[in-house]
């Protein structure tokens, strides 16, 4: 299988990719956000020090319980950050030779104008959260040549869908991609330029995120790379009972490993570190077990 990005093509199966996160808010869950560009590409240069693949960089949080930004706060905020991207790594070495290097770029935005705005400027990926309610994103990622991410969703970002309930959260899942896949395709976006994301968390009940977990392997059949953001999410803070996102990261892990088995093939998180190196013995196992 393989990944059409702009500078380069990713062949899996291969050690899974780490996608680190740079949030360019105010108001991130994680209390990791900045509006400050110099701190963001300090961190972003740490994330990669410590094995990201790719920086993932969005200007506006996801989360629903606070105000939508403009289009143009959007663009301000990400902009400069793209246009300086290369000191985020510039005179850094890769950790090992299965490190991405250069790293990738990733552009979190779900609306087309943001998108087609700041991808001008660069970009590998077009990281869409909005579930692809039309073509619009398709035609640009493809007009850019660069990937598209495909998450699954139910309504547009910003809005409250915790009441959504499923008959069957992976048939919905099958379905969803099925239909979005072709639809990007026929958008003019070649289909080994996009990867799936099952959407952990949103608009989705612990048991749903749970079953995507356990079952992920159903959606090998579109044999195309699945990025799960697991980090620190409420499906994790609920099953330990950890209301701060900052304790998280060991049912992360937990969860990258589960979803390794089930053979993902990218983890967005924010303690890079601890995702890396558990990835990499992870790795070493599960690629010797299946050389037996």
């Amino acid at each position: 299988m393989i990944v059409r990005l702009k500078k380069l093509s990713i062949i899996f199966p291969r050690r899974p990719l780490v996608m680190g996160i740079v949030n360019l808010t105010e108001d991130s869950f994680s209390g990791d956000g900045t509006l400050d560009v110099d701190v963001a590409i300090s961190h972003a240069r740490h994330l990669i020090s410590e094995g990201a693949d790719l920086v993932d960089v969005g200007g506006e949080s996801a989360r629903t319980n606070r105000q939508e930004v403009s289009e143009q706060q959007e663009i301000d905020r990400v902009a400069p950050f793209i246009t300086r991207f290369e000191e985020c790594y510039r005179n850094l070495q890769p950790i090992d030779s299965a490190q991405v290097f250069p790293p990738l770029l990733s552009i979190n935005t779900w609306r087309p104008h943001v998108a087609g705005t700041l991808l001008k400027l660069g970009g590998d990926l077009l990281n869409d959260m909005a579930a692809l309610p039309t073509d619009e994103n398709a035609r640009i990622a493809a007009a850019h040549g660069v990937a598209l991410l495909i998450m699954h969703s139910i309504g547009l970002p910003k809005q409250k869908h915790t009441d959504v309930r499923y008959a069957d959260i992976m048939d919905t899942l099958e379905r969803f991609f099925a239909e979005k896949i072709e639809l990007a395709e026929r958008a003019g976006l070649d289909r080994e330029a996009m990867i799936i994301d099952p959407g952990l968390d949103f608009a989705k009940q612990r048991e749903d995120n749970l079953r995507i977990l356990r079952e992920l392997h159903r959606l090998d059949r579109f044999e195309r790379p699945i990025l799960l953001p697991v980090s620190r999410k409420t499906v994790v803070g609920e099953v330990l009972k950890l209301p701060d996102p900052g304790e998280r990261d060991p049912g992360t892990i937990a969860c990258i490993i589960a979803g390794m088995r089930a053979k993902a093939s990218i983890f967005r998180v924010h303690n890079v570190r601890a995702a890396s190196l558990a990835i990499k013995i992870a790795w070493r196992i599960l690629e010797e077990a299946t050389a037996m």
